[in-house]
């Protein structure tokens, strides 16, 4: 993480669990950490973890990835007040374990999953790669996946969660292809792959790892 002191990281889904950790251990390592949720108090709470200078690192933004006027003014708050990101750890996600894909009514359900998933993700992505691409940042995108993304599981209600996790799948292999036809060292990996079940702290020490 020694490179990344002092740049900036975005991480969505920031108000709890993977994503309240990864933002502790991004300010902790050093770097200029906006937690983007749309719990923002969450965020800022995380802070009562942190020493003084690690929490100076943290900043909280209101953001509803599924919103694409709340993505866009996020990175241009970033932009404003740091110049641009260096990091994006795409974590934010929805599972709506009580609803099927058969069930009535459940359309609502399935577009705030997949809005939340794979569209958020995915415009998230494009506003990082512009950012760093207009600084000439060989920067790194991160995007959270589950074994879901890989395999489906034949027990519970999962809804389009898997489907979603299967697309973030190919949208890392896309934005992959798509980095080196640009000619462009900017990486982008997925973690999350591991049928192993791991802890939110190891995840994060993954995640931090990720971006060395």
């Amino acid at each position: 993480m020694e490179r990344w002191r002092g740049k900036v990281a975005i991480v969505t889904g920031a108000s709890s669990g993977i994503g309240a950790v990864t933002v502790k251990a991004l300010a902790n390592a050093g770097m200029i950490t906006f937690g983007l949720a749309r719990r923002v108090e969450r965020v800022d709470e995380l802070k009562k973890d942190l020493s003084a200078e690690a929490a100076d690192r943290l900043h909280s933004v209101r953001c509803d990835v599924t919103k694409e006027e709340d993505i866009l003014a996020a990175f241009q708050l970033v932009e404003e007040k740091c110049g641009g990101v260096d990091v994006l750890i795409n974590n934010a996600g929805q599972l709506k374990r009580a609803v099927s894909v058969l069930d009535a009514g459940n359309t609502q359900v399935i577009r705030d999953v997949i809005d939340t998933n794979v569209v958020g993700l995915a415009l998230c992505s494009r506003e990082a790669f512009q950012s760093m691409k207009r600084r000439s940042v060989d920067g790194h995108i991160v995007h959270i996946n589950s074994i879901l993304g890989h395999t489906v599981a034949t027990t519970g209600k999962l809804n389009v969660y898997p489907a979603s996790k299967f697309a973030v799948t190919a949208l890392t292999e896309t934005m992959r292809h798509e980095l080196r036809l640009a000619g462009t060292k900017i990486k982008v990996t997925v973690s999350g792959r591991s049928k192993q079940k791991t802890s939110q702290e190891r995840s994060a020490s993954v995640f931090c790892n990720r971006v060395q």
